[in-house]
Formats: C-alpha cells, sequence, structure tokens
C-alpha cells in the first residue's frame, strides 16, 4: 500500500515528477548527483514545502488538507546537518519528547546511543560534538520518538564507511522492527543496494526506479 503518492508535481525548475508511489513499511533509497532534487523531494513530503502544481496524498489524503504541526510529527525529516541543543547529550534526546509532553528514563537514552554506536556519556556537552558524532546524536534521537515515517538526507555523510555501514544498518532493524517506513537519501549505490526495498534514482528534477 501506497503511504505517499506524488501526482503531476512542479516545484520551481528544481523536480517535476508525473507519478510517484512510496510504499509504507519499506525502505526507499534516493540516489542521484547533487542537484538532481532528492532533499526538495524529502521536503514536500515533510510538508516544510508545498509543490506549485500537482498534489502529494499521505494515506490517500492530499496533503493540503492536513495539519502540517502533526503531519511533521508523524513524518520526520533528519537533516544532513542535524540541529544540535545547547546542553548535554541528555538535554538533546529528551527535547524533541518534552515538545511531544513524553517521558523516558536514563536507560531508554543509553539504549538509543548504543543503536547508533555513540559511546558518550549522557553529561556530555552537545557541542563538543564532531560532525559524525552529532549525526548519530540526531539518529539517536530519533529513534526516541513515536513516529509512522523516517525522512533521512545523508544521514551517514561525515561517518567513516565501517560506522556508516554499522549506523545504517541500525537505523534499518530499527525501523523494520518497528513497521516504519523509511525514505532515505545516500550517496552511496552500494549501501542503496544492500538495504534499500526500492531504489530510484533523481536526475534533474525526474525520478525513475535504478536497474
Amino acid at each position: 500500500m501506497a503511504l505517499f503518492r506524488l501526482e503531476n508535481i512542479r516545484y520551481k525548475d528544481v523536480l517535476g515528477i508525473e507519478t510517484l508511489s512510496i510504499d509504507e513499511k519499506r525502505v526507499t533509497c534516493l540516489v542521484g548527483k547533487s542537484g538532481g532534487g532528492k532533499t526538495t523531494l524529502l521536503r514536500l513530503l515533510n510538508k516544510m514545502i508545498s509543490p506549485d502544481s500537482g498534489d502529494i496524498f499521505y494515506r490517500d489524503e492530499s496533503l493540503a488538507s492536513l495539519d502540517s504541526v502533526m503531519h511533521r510529527r508523524r513524518v520526520v525529516l533528519l537533516h544532513q546537518k542535524p540541529f544540535v541543543f545547547s546542553g548535554s547529550i541528555r538535554d538533546n534526546l529528551l527535547k524533541p519528547l518534552s515538545f511531544r509532553g513524553e517521558q523516558v528514563d536514563d536507560d531508554a537514552l543509553k539504549d538509543a546511543l548504543t543503536r547508533v554506536s555513540l559511546d558518550k556519556s549522557l553529561d556530555t556537552n552537545a557541542s563538543t560534538l564532531s560532525g559524525g558524532e552529532a549525526q548519530r546524536l540526531a539518529l539517536a534521537r530519533l529513534m526516541l520518538l513515536d513516529v509512522e515515517c523516517v525522512l533521512l538526507d545523508e544521514p551517514s555523510s561525515a561517518l567513516d564507511e565501517a560506522t556508516e555501514r554499522d549506523v545504517i544498518q541500525a537505523v534499518v532493524k530499527f525501523v523494520k522492527s518497528r513497521g516504519l517506513t523509511l525514505v532515505m537519501i545516500t550517496h552511496s549505490t552500494a549501501i542503496a543496494k544492500e538495504y534499500g526495498d526500492i531504489v530510484y534514482t533523481m536526475t534533474d528534477g525526474r525520478v525513475k526506479e535504478a536497474s
């Protein structure tokens, strides 16, 4: 069943998608050169921006009719350079939960860090983290949330090859164990082929299924 369905989408001179379906509970990978429209597509799915024409449906409901805040709580977008809040790692993990009125204990926080191979104390000042560590912190933060769909924009771009594979494997295992949908931009065609249920190549704002 399609979680997202796009019809006749146009966005400036960046995207031109006649039709595209993204199935629920599957891992969809987007590959292609920079400037092909991949990040713009994720921002449309997250309702950060709206198409100039055409329509996007989420569970057969037009995104235009859905509350933006509630939609973003269900469909979470993690940018390539994630935002890090001031304070400790614990503060960063708890901040999104506080927005939702949810709470978890330190054991759950530590488990999330372990999943993404971030060997740091919860009391560590988040401002001291490297770019790769900040990416892993953001992924751990996401894993604590109750969501339906995860959108990842190059989630491992700042990681070395070995750590990248471990982290992507952990994320895919997490979404599959929860029955979630994952749409992931990756620079690695090897990662896309290994973990993607379906792989799309984006070129000049167009989408085609990878061979």
